[in-house]
């Protein structure tokens, strides 16, 4: 179990708050994290990593990795990241990208068969497209076997045709090394189909933490969703009681008020 009671000043363009975010997660558990820009999110996830400081503890299967002062090292952590900007290493084919975690050439195969990126081992990552790139990041992220892996919105820059495919090969990964997996989004689609439980986050607090089939309809394909703020890059929703931020090129002509529907399929 993954347990999280931390405290954290944030300062940002809303203003002074606190996160304050209390959780325990289940081993081999998927969490989608989900909330308005700037509610803490990403902040969470760095804290897990210990990238940032915070007030409180973490635990992860009885292993303390903060309490008081104490902070575990980072590279003793055991984590894996998959971030949106892929932070391949350019100068490196795609296996060596792999090994550079560890060179366990049987696991670097193994997760380059499994992702259909075994015919590009020998190609650098400026020679691949979007997708394959973020498949070599998250190979590269189980390259340790990590007992947690996350997840700042990994998929958001792909087109809808590779996001299905990538969400289908990241839960394959999730469950063949049983990690436990922190996963933060804005997509109503990939939370519903990636992930188990979700919790919401809003001015650094959690304020809806339930099962996703609790959240999203499963009987319906689509869910229908009030527009509630349009800005030059994104529109705000609120869907099931929640605030969804989607892209606005995908909704150009939606107006204040307008309720659409959003394809969870």
């Amino acid at each position: 179990m993954l347990e999280i009671d931390i405290k954290k000043q944030l300062h940002g363009a809303r203003g002074a708050m606190e996160l304050e975010v209390k959780l325990n997660i289940e081993q081999g558990e998927f969490l989608a994290i989900s909330g308005e820009s700037g509610s803490g999110k990403t902040t969470l996830l760095r804290v897990v990593a210990g990238l940032e400081e915070s007030y409180g503890s973490i635990k992860l299967q009885g292993e303390v990795w903060q309490e008081g002062k104490f902070s575990l090292p980072i590279q003793q952590r055991k984590i894996g990241f998959v971030f949106q900007d892929y932070a391949l290493f350019e100068n490196m084919t795609v296996e060596q990208n792999l090994l550079f975690v560890e060179k366990n050439r049987e696991l670097a195969e193994h997760l380059l068969s499994l992702t259909g990126l075994s015919q590009l081992k020998k190609r650098y990552p400026n020679t691949l497209s979007g997708g394959q790139k973020q498949r070599v990041a998250l190979c590269r992220a189980f390259m340790n076997q990590p007992k947690l892996l996350l997840m700042d919105e990994p998929l958001s820059a792909l087109d809808l045709d590779m996001r299905t495919k990538l969400q289908n090969e990241i839960l394959t990964l999730h469950k063949e090394f049983g990690t436990t997996t922190l996963m933060v989004s804005h997509e109503p689609s990939e939370i519903y189909s990636m992930s188990s439980r979700v919790v919401f986050l809003n001015l650094g607090k959690i304020i809806k933490d339930d099962r996703a089939e609790k959240i999203f309809n499963s009987k319906a394909s689509t869910l229908k969703g009030k527009v509630i703020k349009i800005e030059s890059k994104k529109i705000v929703l609120l869907v099931a009681e929640q605030l969804v931020e989607l892209p606005t090129a995908n909704y150009a002509s939606v107006k204040l008020g307008q309720v659409v529907e959003i394809n969870i399929s």
